[in-house]
């Protein structure tokens, strides 16, 4: 199952823009960023699995974790799992927000791999000889931060101990199963309203958790051009600010 998942996430790269979409001149004026979207076998966990490793946790207890595993069958979905934080609570934008690792763009990176790579470090304390990037997706709009993210697309092939390494940026590091999010009754739009403005985007409801916004959007999109997605039945999640 793992050689045919990274197959299909080599075929993918090669085909070109995931989003069937061009940024805009205005928007390509905006501050680049990357994001890492990593993912892993689910059957080879780097530490304890079952639980969150969040800002508060003894150091003796970080590393790798994988959230409950929730499968779907082998016949369903692949036995892999992505690696995901929650962001602060005290951040600026998308305060609390469940997130790829990831961030703007530095002088000092090569490109959008090096700053994926570099934050992926710096936020979870992962070994980042243990990752095979696989290549980057097409270019996405963040409006509301007035970024341009670029998803880099990764392999976990030595998955490594994680953990916060900066409460002020970060309040979890966990691995999620990709079953979990792929099951129906996991699935649906999150509702966002701002005043008289409504949003919506895919969401994934992962315990207490959502998963939304722009990390949603990437998994879905990604979900379904894999062909991973399973059929289910749009419904609204509300999601309190």
């Amino acid at each position: 199952m793992t050689h045919l998942v990274r197959a299909q996430l080599d075929a993918l790269v090669r085909s070109g823009n995931l989003w069937n979409r061009m940024v805009s001149p205005a928007q390509a004026r905006a501050r680049a960023a990357a994001v890492l979207v990593l993912f892993a076998d689910e059957d080879t966990p780097a530490g304890p699995t079952g639980r969150v490793v969040t800002a508060g946790a003894a150091a003796s207890s970080a590393g790798a974790v994988l959230l409950e595993p929730h499968r779907l069958g082998d016949a369903d979905a692949p036995s892999v799992d992505v690696l995901l934080i929650e962001r602060a609570a005290s951040l600026n934008h998308h305060p609390g927000q469940i997130a790829f690792p990831g961030g703007r763009i530095d002088p000092g990176d090569s490109g959008p791999v090096a700053a994926a790579l570099r934050e992926g470090v710096e936020e979870t304390g992962l070994d980042p000889a243990g990752v095979d990037v696989v290549g980057t997706l097409g270019d996405l709009p963040l409006p509301v931060s007035n970024h341009v993210v670029t998803p880099v697309l990764a392999w976990w092939h030595t998955p490594s101990a994680v953990s916060v390494m900066d409460p002020g940026e970060s309040a979890a590091v966990f691995r999620v199963p990709v079953a979990t999010l792929l099951d129906p009754a996991n699935r649906g739009s999150a509702i966002v309203r701002r005043g008289a403005r409504v949003f919506d985007s895919p969401a994934f409801v992962v315990g207490e958790r959502i998963v939304w916004g722009f990390t949603g959007l990437v998994l879905d999109g990604l979900f379904d051009a894999l062909g991973w997605t399973q059929p289910w039945e749009p419904r609204p999640i509300d999601v309190p600010l």
